[in-house]
């Protein structure tokens, strides 16, 4: 009696079927992006660079506590009021001579900021702040200096520096990209962004 030959599996036709999911797999899979805060780091110092002195007025202090609660420049503030608050200082124009603001529209208040050149936001977190909290401090701060960057870019250039940079980052826009890249650089300069992070606190 002859001996029946098991069927033989078709490899071919499942290596076309894994491919096919695959396929599949990769056009119907959406692929999460991390986002994060945008800053641009400063450079690195040599060793033998003396550290410039910087006056306290030129401080604006920001400490987040583990109970999320803003003090700034020692007073407990509501977030709300956070942005105005950074508006004030940056935008003091209190220096005079050299250190002196000409486009500044601030009280030119002699203890707070010379110029906004010297104006440095310093921020303190807790390591328990809440990471929402974090965000919402950060938000404010970075419109502080979008407000003052706004105003500028509009008396300048007729144009907010927001949709500024928004225009230089569209691939499709149609304008004069060397240009505007100049005019943001200036805004940038006049209002620089210095915004200085110091290591959480337990």
């Amino acid at each position: 009696m002859a001996r029946r030959s098991s069927p033989e599996i078709n490899a071919g036709s499942m290596a076309d079927i894994a491919f096919l999911l695959l396929i599949f797999f990769l056009v119907t899979t959406t692929m999460e992006t991390d986002r994060g805060i945008s800053r641009k780091l400063p450079p690195m110092q040599d060793e033998d660079v003396v550290p410039p002195v910087i006056k306290q007025k030129n401080i604006f202090t920001v400490i987040v506590s583990r109970d999320n609660q803003l003090l700034v420049e020692d007073q407990l503030m509501e977030l709300k009021d956070l942005r105005q608050a950074a508006v004030d200082f940056l935008d003091n124009g209190g220096g005079v001579g050299e250190d002196a603001c000409d486009f500044c529209q601030g009280a030119k208040d002699p203890q707070s900021s010379d110029n906004p050149e010297k104006a440095i936001i310093s921020l303190v977190n807790d390591r328990k702040t809440e990471y929402r909290t974090y965000i919402s401090v950060q938000n404010e701060l970075v419109a502080a200096y979008n407000v003052l960057r706004n105003r500028e870019a509009q008396r300048l250039f007729n144009m907010e520096f927001t949709q500024m940079e928004k225009n230089y980052n569209d691939v499709n826009w149609r304008g004069n990209k060397e240009q505007l890249k100049e005019r943001i650089e200036q805004i940038k300069t006049m209002y620089p962004q210095k915004l200085s992070e110091a290591e959480p606190k337990n």
